[in-house]
């Protein structure tokens, strides 16, 4: 089981649809911060926070590279997610097995 401590910090993060859209961006590629803010209609300090949630949430890792940071995308908090979810999807399953077994009887 999830525990709410455990996911807290993963699901604050992907609340935002911003922070969304920059694990997106990562999935492609690790990049710097000035490359994630051309994608993006906000300030690069904003970006930055926006980062900084996410690397609290163990979304994104920060790897230096001379005076540039590469944010890349971490998936292992994403199992959290969804370990929290499915737990809706089998009880959904069961449901729907229970439901077809009595048709079909």
């Amino acid at each position: 089981m999830v525990t709410d401590y455990q996911a807290a910090p993963v699901f604050r993060a992907l609340a935002d649809p911003t922070r969304r859209q920059i694990l997106e961006s990562l999935r492609r590629e690790p990049l710097p911060v000035h490359d994630l803010a051309a994608r993006f209609a906000i300030s690069r300090p904003a970006i930055s926070r926006h980062l900084r949630v996410l690397k609290v949430a163990s979304l994104v890792r920060a790897r230096s590279t001379g005076r540039e940071t590469y944010y890349a995308l971490n998936e292992a908090p994403m199992t959290l997610v969804q370990r929290w979810l499915d737990q809706f999807w089998t009880a959904r399953l069961s449901g729907l097995k229970r439901l077809a077994e009595e048709e079909h009887r």
